[in-house]
């Protein structure tokens, strides 16, 4: 198998490890492959791909789309290292408002999972840029771009940098209990 499926505390959100073959040359990774998800239980249909780079101690997120615009991501670090997070917004779910969090970096080459109905950020946690690749699987819409605070104490996360650069937008987010739209599942 060219993947380790590791469930998380929210079982549905899943750290892929990737096999890594390397040698004095490189290395070589396959970080998706269709059949291998779906025999993991994940079956997202990626329609569109994004690169972002972002300097050290940005902050991006907790981002999603709303209603039937949510989107599943894979996300991945191929320069530097972030502290990710996902933070569950399904409505009825028993982890709703719940978060995870994990390091993926470029040494570490993981990759992380998460599915619909999950709002989305990370931190730059090492010294030089992060660079992160994601696959998407709904088309974005700006108009249903939506946040929830990143520092809400309700979602209590524990991030590694105390004054995180931030977006004016990414400063603005409500809340969870403030939050009048929530992605679909």
């Amino acid at each position: 198998m060219p993947f380790t499926f590791e469930r998380l505390a929210i079982p549905d959100v899943v750290l892929v490890k990737p096999h890594v073959h390397g040698d004095e040359r490189g290395f070589f990774i396959k970080f998706y492959d269709k059949k291998a998800f779906e025999q993991a239980g994940i079956r997202a249909m990626f329609i569109e791909d994004s690169h972002t780079r972002s300097a050290s101690g940005v902050l991006r997120g907790l981002h999603f789309q709303s209603g039937a615009h949510a989107e599943a991501k894979l996300v991945r670090c191929i320069r530097g290292e972030v502290y990710d997070v996902a933070v569950d917004l399904r409505k009825g779910s028993p982890t709703f408002g719940k978060h995870v969090a994990v390091t993926l970096s470029a040494d570490n080459k993981n990759v992380l999972f998460i599915p619909r109905g999950f709002a989305h950020g990370f931190v730059v946690v090492s010294k030089e840029d992060a660079e992160m690749l994601y696959k998407i699987d709904n088309a974005y819409a700006p108009e249903h771009s939506k946040g929830l605070a990143w520092n809400d104490t309700d979602v209590n996360i524990k991030w590694p940098v105390k004054n995180p650069v931030l977006s004016d937008n990414d400063k603005k987010w409500p809340t969870l209990a403030n939050l009048k739209e929530l992605p679909h599942a």
